[in-house]
């Protein structure tokens, strides 16, 4: 994958993940979509943070005091965990549900 690919195929994963969050309650979540990365921020002050990494080609997700790295994997054309193959945005779903306290599931 050259740069150009990733540059899109990241943006696209960030731009899905801005677009699923915009269901959210306010009240629960907020998030903010600039270059590059999306914040999201609760209502108690914590932060998580999903970001393209160009130097690795790689999507990053902190959350809380865990952190993953997300390769793409062409075939399934999806994010998948360099240390577990997890799918990107059902990790995401599990964490910010875990925040949260109520299930949630990715949709978008």
């Amino acid at each position: 994958m050259d740069e150009k690919e990733f540059m899109a195929a990241a943006d696209e994963c960030l731009g899905r993940v801005a677009g699923w969050l915009e269901e959210f309650d306010p009240d629960e979540l907020d998030y903010t979509l600039a270059d590059g990365s999306v914040t999201i921020e609760f209502k108690d002050g914590a932060k998580f943070i999903i970001s393209r990494q160009s130097a690795t080609r790689q999507v990053w997700l902190a959350a809380g005091s865990r952190g993953f790295h997300f390769n793409f994997d062409a075939g399934s054309k999806g994010w998948r965990d360099d240390k577990d193959g997890g799918e990107l945005f059902a990790v995401l779903a599990e964490v910010i549900g875990d925040h949260l306290g109520r299930p949630v599931e990715f949709e978008g």
